[in-house]
């Protein structure tokens, strides 16, 4: 299979368009044509209807593939670009929202970095296909157990910080006096739904482990990576949040209380590539290391 017909099919799919798809690409709409013909013809099944333009079901099971093995692509050519590349001084660190607590934040250089917000999913692509020298992706798990990342490319973690949990409450909130909760205490409470400043609530569920889908219900959704509106929406009212302790007693007009069960910590990890980093992303990896 072509990787460049791949783009061209998956641009396609996206824009939902061939001319908008062959502008974005700098392609004639006739070549981008010809690449979808050669595509079709290759794996012999038709992947996008003309009028209007949208996926098969042949072609939309493509696109679950389609992704990943684009990315895999890009990492590899970008892991082999890495052996040719002098040591840069400037460094690009691609981190998650609750990745950036006072440790991490007090390492970085003084100068020469580009410090890059991102949802915590995007940060190991980042990485992998150069975007950004190193990362920092945070998570919910065990104590001293690693993150479980997505398999983008061959990414070396290591432990950078682990720090309990706490729910966040608005001050007047019944559970306010409580001295630990369990989420097993908060199923059935609305919480604020902040896949990329907080965490996804299918991982709440999941560390629950109640029945598929079950409880933990969505009072306001918050799309952004900015932490301290998801800290003033839960102290308003919106919906409960769970954050790493030192941010959720820095909220003001809200109560922190500790999660007692089941037993997770906020981890921390920095994700580089297999090769040695060098200038100012090695100086950076050392300081988190000691």
């Amino acid at each position: 299979m072509d990787p460049h017909l791949l783009r061209t099919y998956v641009t396609v799919a996206r824009l939902a368009s061939f001319s908008e798809a062959a502008r974005e690409l700098g392609y004639t709409q006739s070549a981008v044509s010809q690449h979808i013909a050669a595509l079709e013809n290759d794996l012999g099944l038709p992947l996008l209807g003309r009028r209007p333009v949208v996926p098969t079901p042949a072609g939309e099971r493509l696109l679950e593939h389609a992704g990943s093995l684009l990315l895999r692509l890009d990492a590899a050519r970008a892991d082999l670009a890495r052996f040719a590349a002098a040591p840069r001084e400037t460094l690009t660190l691609a981190a998650a929202p609750l990745a950036l607590h006072p440790r991490t934040l007090a390492a970085l250089p003084a100068s020469g970095v580009t410090l890059r917000t991102l949802p915590r999913d995007e940060v190991p692509a980042a990485v992998a296909t150069g975007a950004a020298d190193l990362g920092l992706v945070d998570g919910l798990a065990a104590p001293s157990d690693p993150l479980r990342l997505p398999d983008v490319a061959p990414l070396t973690a290591a432990r950078v910080a682990e720090e309990p949990l706490a729910v966040v409450l608005p001050a007047g909130h019944p559970l306010a006096g409580r001295t630990g909760l369990r989420l097993a205490d908060l199923v059935d409470a609305r919480w604020l739904d902040a896949p990329d400043a907080g965490f996804p609530l299918d991982r709440l569920r999941a560390a629950h482990g109640g029945p598929a889908g079950h409880g933990f219900r969505t009072a306001l959704r918050h799309e952004g990576t900015d932490i301290r509106t998801l800290g003033a929406l839960a102290a308003a009212g919106h919906g409960l949040t769970l954050l790493p302790v030192s941010l959720a007693t820095a909220i003001a007009g809200a109560v922190a209380v500790p999660l007692s069960a089941p037993r997770l910590v906020h981890r921390t990890e920095l994700l580089h590539t297999g090769s040695q980093p060098g200038g100012s992303a090695a100086e950076l990896v050392r300081r988190l290391h000691t």
